[in-house]
């Protein structure tokens, strides 16, 4: 019986420097990628007062709730110009020289890029989350290898 416990706590030790390794790294890519994000966001010099939210964060937009509320105004922005896009075209076709088609457009793509930086941060907090959570596990894991471990030698 003795044997099985040290082969137990064996598979346990290995389970836990994996869940660990694989924790670090979820976390390091996780913190990475949102100092990427924030500085490609910081690049872009947007503010939220710079369209048009008085009461709002202050300073650049470069975190999720800043992300989401100028995404949201910007949104709405839009929507006075024309309530879709099926309705700004009317059944006809995109014309760049016609100035409200290409504010909308303009519109539209500042939109998306600022609900992508929101969806960004999202799964940033999921890797964070996931990361913590392995390496949480692993060090359960690691305690149960070493309980096991010391039944053995009893």
């Amino acid at each position: 019986m003795t044997s099985k416990l040290r082969i137990s706590a064996i598979v346990l030790f290995i389970l836990a420097f994996i869940g660990l390794l694989f924790g670090i790294i979820f976390l390091y890519e996780a913190f990475s990628r949102q100092a990427y994000l924030a500085n490609a966001m910081q690049q872009e010099n947007i503010s939220l007062s710079d369209i048009g939210i008085k009461n709002g964060p202050p300073g650049i937009i470069d975190n999720m709730e800043k992300a989401q509320i100028a995404a949201d105004t910007v949104r709405t922005h839009r929507h006075t110009i024309a309530p879709s896009y099926g309705a700004l075209m009317g059944g006809g076709k995109y014309d760049p020289a016609n100035p409200t088609h290409l504010l909308y457009a303009q519109a539209l793509n500042i939109e998306n890029y600022l609900y992508l930086a929101v969806l960004g941060f999202g799964v940033i907090q999921i890797a964070m989350a996931a990361g913590g959570f392995m390496i949480i596990v692993a060090i359960a894991l690691g305690i149960i290898g070493f309980v096991l471990l010391k039944l053995n030698k009893a």
